[in-house]
């Protein structure tokens, strides 16, 4: 059944995202997806992350507080005339935090898919862009501007 499967892979993928925390000081799950938010986007708002996240704005707010402290994001006045809007943006050690996290990530599924066979594979990664499209996961992008370099 496939929510079955799908259970059982999230779980996997759980773990792999769990373990490439584990070197990582002091940054929760959800510290990090927030991190992750805030790394596709040049500024996002309060508001905006909260929105991301599916949490409440006073529960983004803790949570960049926290963020903050670790000086892992920086807040500035926002864009629009509100002057109690307040906009965030990554400082160097969270990005920098996001893309080592992410290449451990990216290493430890790339040895879990290089024990499939060539056609498994193929089949996974048509299934997952399919589920991802259907669960309105946004295309990856590249933050970092790297896609392009040697």
């Amino acid at each position: 059944d496939a929510t079955e499967a799908f259970l059982v892979a999230s779980r996997a993928l759980v773990d792999v995202a769990a373990r490439s925390l584990t070197e990582v000081d002091d940054v929760t799950l959800a510290q990090f997806r927030a991190l992750v938010v805030l790394s596709r986007c040049e500024a996002v708002t309060i508001g905006e992350l909260a929105d991301s996240l599916a949490v409440q704005p006073s529960t983004a707010t803790r949570l960049c507080d926290r963020l903050e402290r670790k000086r892992l994001v920086r807040r500035f006045p926002g864009a629009s005339t509100d002057r109690r809007e307040t906009a965030l943006r990554l400082t160097t050690q969270g990005r920098r935090l996001v893309e080592r996290v992410t290449a451990r990530r990216r290493r430890d599924i790339a040895a879990i898919t290089a024990s499939m066979s060539p056609r498994d594979r193929l089949r996974a990664i048509n299934g997952l862009a399919s589920f991802s499209r259907a669960a309105g996961e946004l295309p990856p992008i590249d933050p970092f501007g790297w896609a392009g370099a040697k």
